[in-house]
């Protein structure tokens, strides 16, 4: 009989981890799938005229999901009968699947309240969940090849996997407790990029928001327009809360300069709308500036950028403060280029196709938006670091002490002529401080101090015959009390004797 060893108790641990990992990855993309199956099964039955049947509501349903990851779609029933592409992917309704995949990947690795169930290394964590994350939805792509709104193979290969790894390596990172990098330069600029994003896309939406208000009445219009029932209207509505995600970024990188593209050879920038642009009637795309030169409001989106590159250069300048220049230096121009390179992924994902001719290049271009992201930040963000940094050593130099001030010499005080006189005579008679044990005389007991002063004699010819009045006599202090014990045979009163300022008893004359 053999019994299991503690390695094979740690393997076998590891591997049910690992299976357990793949598992959650499978229920995650279960779980975003059905919650979109559910949205368009209702839309569906709401329709006052359904079309395509439930296996038409669970096609288009594996569709918009593939979509949410970044895969591109194509559109067999079009009226040219040729197929089109869709690419456009609405960011919003990424967020489901994402943060799916990102809460198993961190509930794998994080043990909560087990604390001794074996736990699966960071890297197995995500390959695992990923793993199991990737079978369903290889799944999901071979079904929609059945279906009128089939996935891109060229895309479905690139962008799914890349966007289920990134949020499964986020969750591992979550649960590890975000850490940075351990050199001080890469994580001041991982967190002024942070701040610098973040900065750019509330930037952008708010020029999209600004924009869409500005023309309210031509979006309320094509809103209107697209669809007459209530159901079709909360499906129009629905799409548009997807997208708003995409319309801040499209206008960060109007803002930024380079714009975005609305169908081939038509550009719109700050510096005006260059082209003919074909597209077609929805409430965000009334928000678009008009054809033409740019005027003052137009410029006035620069301000977006600015303020995101000032931001993130204080962010860099004052981590920076004792750093030496050159580290400031490049630790922003570092930030820039991680900076740059988000926006162009992010601008990447909130363009593409929606679908052939003109209409295949819609959005930001990616490349054009980063690069301009990188040059904000090292033309301005890096003089704004170094500047700031240098404000902040002000504070760090050592301020001078302040000059010690000369102490006035006290003024003499006047001394009554009568303590003056009764100092002299004391002097003159050989007594000293009362209070003072070692130059205090021997005194017979009737000259003691608090007593009555001894009279003057003829004998004593250095004595004046009417002695001057002595001050009067201090107030006697008293004694501290002495924790004696009368109990005790052996305790003498005689070892206690009265100090010098006490009164003793006057001498008995019989003695």
């Amino acid at each position: 009989m053999t019994h299991p060893t503690e390695h094979s108790l740690v393997q076998g641990g590891r591997s049910a981890a690992l299976a357990t990992a793949c598992v959650r990855g499978g229920v995650a993309a279960g779980l975003g799938l059905g919650a979109l199956a559910v949205l368009v099964t209702a839309a569906w039955i709401s329709s006052p005229y359904p079309d395509g049947g439930p296996g038409g509501a669970l096609h288009v349903a594996s569709g918009l999901w593939l979509l949410a990851h970044g895969v591109d779609l194509v559109r067999t029933d079009t009226l040219s009968g040729l197929p089109a592409p869709l690419g456009i992917a609405p960011m919003l309704l990424a967020a489901l699947p994402v943060w799916l995949v990102h809460r198993a990947a961190r509930d794998t690795l994080d043990p909560g309240d087990d604390g001794d169930r074996p736990r699966p290394s960071p890297s197995g964590t995500v390959a695992a969940v990923a793993g199991g994350y990737l079978l369903v939805a290889a799944v999901v792509v071979v079904y929609s090849e059945s279906g009128p709104l089939p996935a891109d193979l060229i895309t479905a290969g690139l962008w799914l996997p890349a966007v289920v790894l990134g949020a499964a390596g986020a969750g591992v990172w979550t649960a590890l407790g975000r850490p940075l990098p351990g050199q001080r330069q890469a994580a001041a600029a991982l967190r002024a990029t942070g701040l610098g994003l973040v900065t750019l896309c509330g930037g952008g939406a708010v020029l999209a928001a600004v924009s869409l208000a500005w023309h309210a009445g031509e979006a309320q219009a094509a809103f209107t327009g697209l669809a007459g029932e209530w159901s079709g209207r909360a499906a129009v509505l629905l799409l548009v809360l997807a997208l708003l995600p995409n319309a801040a970024v499209w206008g960060a990188a109007y803002g930024l300069g380079p714009g975005f593209t609305l169908g081939t050879g038509v550009l719109a920038t700050p510096l005006g709308l260059a082209g003919d642009p074909a597209v077609p009637s929805f409430p965000l795309l009334a928000a678009l500036p008009a054809e033409g030169r740019g005027t003052w409001v137009h410029w006035a989106a620069a301000a977006v950028p600015l303020a995101a590159t000032l931001v993130q250069g204080w962010r860099v300048g004052r981590t920076a403060k004792g750093w030496p220049a050159r580290d400031a230096a490049l630790t922003a121009l570092a930030s820039a280029w991680a900076c740059g390179a988000a926006v162009a992924v992010l601008a990447a994902a909130a363009g593409g196709p929606l679908g052939s001719g003109r209409l295949s290049a819609f959005g930001p271009v990616w490349w054009q938006a980063g690069a301009a992201t990188v040059l904000w930040g090292a033309c301005l963000g890096v003089p704004v670091a170094l500047t700031v940094r240098a404000w902040g050593r002000r504070a760090l130099r050592p301020k001078p002490l302040p000059l010690p001030l000369s102490v006035p010499a006290p003024a003499s005080v006047p001394v009554p002529a009568s303590v003056s006189a009764s100092a002299s005579a004391s002097s003159g008679t050989g007594i000293g401080d009362p209070f003072d044990l070692e130059t205090q005389p021997d005194a017979p007991p009737d000259a003691a101090p608090g007593g009555p002063a001894p009279q003057a004699t003829g004998t004593d010819p250095g004595t004046p015959a009417a002695a001057a009045p002595t001050p009067p006599a201090p107030k006697p202090v008293p004694a501290p009390a002495l924790d004696l014990d009368y109990d005790d045979p052996g305790y003498e009163p005689y070892d206690y004797l009265p100090a010098a300022w006490e009164s003793s008893p006057p001498p008995d004359p019989k003695v």
